[in-house]
């Protein structure tokens, strides 16, 4: 099963409680349904059937605009400054995903998957990756999304997101003397400062705008995924990643050549931004 969903509450928290699917546009309306059933999907009780359905919705397609929505494309924030981004701002290709340091598939994609896509894609300019906290196992989930950002705030935002996702890191929780280690093993700087950002007002108020963010495209379980407004749900295998990568900068170039707008970032003056984000 390549997602993570989390274990329904009798009584979902206010925060929850108002979660709504955002109007991004019609199309949306549709991409959102078929994300939320991908997710369904692929966490659906194991049978043939079920196997069958989630391949053929999640799988990506021979035809490169098929399954792709302009709307979601335009969530990409492109921000040269965006300490949770990696790769170059005017990347033809972003891959924006949305996951949970408490999900294991989410690990399992942050470990066996993206270092490959980065080596391959992120370090030639080709892909930008940016990482959206949506974190929907409960508190120490919440905590970790916080101590996340907070890490960011000082530039080891993807240093802690591979001690967070290393093997064997989620099963000893996310409490604070946890995160307080996990910041240390990251190189985070200055550790009282860390702590005090991942229990503050700015933490909570960006992760809770990418959990919006996440909740009204439809996704409903970890790791969700759009590929230049693609959705794709769960960890996939690699090849369905690096096909979706593909077809995306295929299709970007394309419509370059036809003089039409790629998406890339551009400042004040109109000039492509050459920013390659932070290292992992």
């Amino acid at each position: 099963m390549p997602t993570s969903m989390p274990k329904p509450s009798p009584k979902p928290s206010s925060r929850t409680s108002r979660k709504k699917p955002l109007v991004y546009g019609a199309g949306v309306v549709v991409a959102a349904a078929l994300l939320g059933y991908v997710s369904y999907r692929a966490t659906a009780p194991d049978s043939p059937d079920a196997r069958s359905s989630s391949s053929v919705v999640a799988g990506v397609t021979a035809d490169p605009d098929e399954g792709v929505y302009p709307e979601l494309a335009k969530l990409a924030r492109r921000d040269a400054g965006d300490k949770l981004a990696l790769g170059r701002a005017d990347a033809p290709v972003v891959l924006i995903e949305y996951a949970d340091f408490k999900c294991g598939y989410c690990g399992k994609f942050a470990r066996d998957t993206e270092p490959a896509l980065v080596k391959k894609y992120v370090d030639n300019g080709t892909l930008r990756i940016e990482w959206r906290n949506f974190p929907i196992f409960g508190a120490e989930s919440e905590a970790a999304a916080r101590a996340s950002w907070a890490a960011g705030q000082q530039g080891r935002f993807w240093e802690f997101h591979r001690a967070a996702y290393s093997e064997g890191a989620k099963e000893k929780g996310f409490g604070k003397d946890r995160l307080k280690a996990l910041g240390r093993q990251a190189g985070v700087p200055d550790l009282d400062r860390f702590v005090r950002d991942t229990d503050g007002s700015a933490a909570a108020a960006a992760v809770s705008k990418d959990q919006e963010q996440g909740y009204g495209i439809g996704a409903t379980s970890t790791p969700s995924f759009l590929i230049n407004g693609r959705p794709i749900a769960g960890a996939q295998p690699a090849e369905t990643f690096t096909r979706a990568i593909e077809q995306a900068a295929d299709r970007a170039k394309n419509l370059g050549s036809a003089g039409q707008d790629t998406g890339g970032a551009e400042d004040a003056k109109g000039t492509a931004s050459p920013d390659k984000g932070s290292a992992k």
